[in-house]
């Protein structure tokens, strides 16, 4: 864990960037009372509030609206950041339809079909072969009505999002992530677990990290010092080492907390409440 000082780096926070799931949303899918009336008292104090999720954006806008920010919306790892209020799209920056294709091949291979669930995220909508369990336990869970188009080529006419892997056998999506990162540098493909059994594809250009970057530098005039980020999963690494204060939940793996300056009590302890408390509102 870094032992930075942060007593004089709370100081100059003016953006905290918080993840959803795992981070300000627990097992109930919705935001705590205490974290609402914590990133209430922040944003009081002037300090903007955004949020970075690896979730679809219309899956996460409800979140964006429970905690009543202002800013663009950083969704898909960051792959889509697009603004609410006016509905700009200040990015967006896709898989290629080749890579596409050559991950729908290897996840098709007959070893590993039955065992995954491939979901192709286009146009903010999520494309599926068939609707198995953990399909409808996510979509569930998302608010999202999947569509079920049989041969997933059948979408690439536009390219897609985000491409997600979906298996219970945490060894499959572990094994898969590290066979793929052996057949594709990061200036390929960005590929990431945002939960233990998520893997997770988008543009090489594409992270929480650089996301955060953009919103804080290109769109607020802001630099990294001037920024707090929370986030529990390998998807949040990014984002925690850009900022001025990184934060990891104590319900992180233990890989991500070794990155933060602090790790705040979990989700469940509503981690995110000591946090700001510890950081912002002292």
């Amino acid at each position: 864990m870094q032992n930075a000082p942060l007593t004089n780096a709370s100081q100059e926070i003016k953006l905290l960037v918080l993840d959803i799931d795992g981070t300000i949303s627990g097992e109930s899918n919705t935001i705590s009372q205490p974290v609402k009336q914590a990133i209430a008292a922040v944003q009081a104090q002037g300090i903007a509030v955004a949020i970075a999720t690896g979730r679809m954006y219309r899956s996460a806008l409800r979140f964006h609206q429970d905690i009543n920010s202002t800013l663009p919306l950083m969704a898909y790892q960051g792959a889509w950041i697009q603004d609410p209020i006016s509905q700009k799209i200040y990015q967006h920056s896709p898989v290629s339809r080749n890579i596409a294709e050559q991950l729908l091949d290897y996840f098709e291979q007959p070893a590993l079909r039955s065992l995954l669930s491939v979901h192709f995220y286009i146009n903010d909508q999520l494309y599926v072969r068939d609707i198995t369990p953990e399909t409808q336990a996510y979509a569930q869970r998302s608010g999202i009505t999947p569509i079920s188009v049989g041969d997933l080529r059948q979408t690439l006419a536009t390219e897609p999002t985000k491409i997600l892997a979906l298996c219970d056998d945490t060894s499959v999506i572990k094994d898969l992530l590290g066979n793929l990162r052996r057949q594709y540098t990061p200036a390929e493909l960005y590929m990431t677990t945002s939960v233990a059994t998520f893997f997770e594809a988008t543009n090489a250009i594409v992270n929480k990290g650089n996301a955060v970057r953009y919103l804080a530098e290109d769109v607020l005039g802001l630099q990294s010092h001037n920024v707090m980020t929370i986030g529990d999963n390998f998807n949040d690494l990014e984002m925690l080492e850009y900022a001025g204060i990184g934060v990891a939940m104590g319900n992180a793996p233990e890989d991500v907390k070794a990155i933060a300056n602090w790790v705040a009590p979990s989700v469940e302890l509503d981690g995110v409440a000591t946090a700001i408390e510890k950081f912002l509102l002292s």
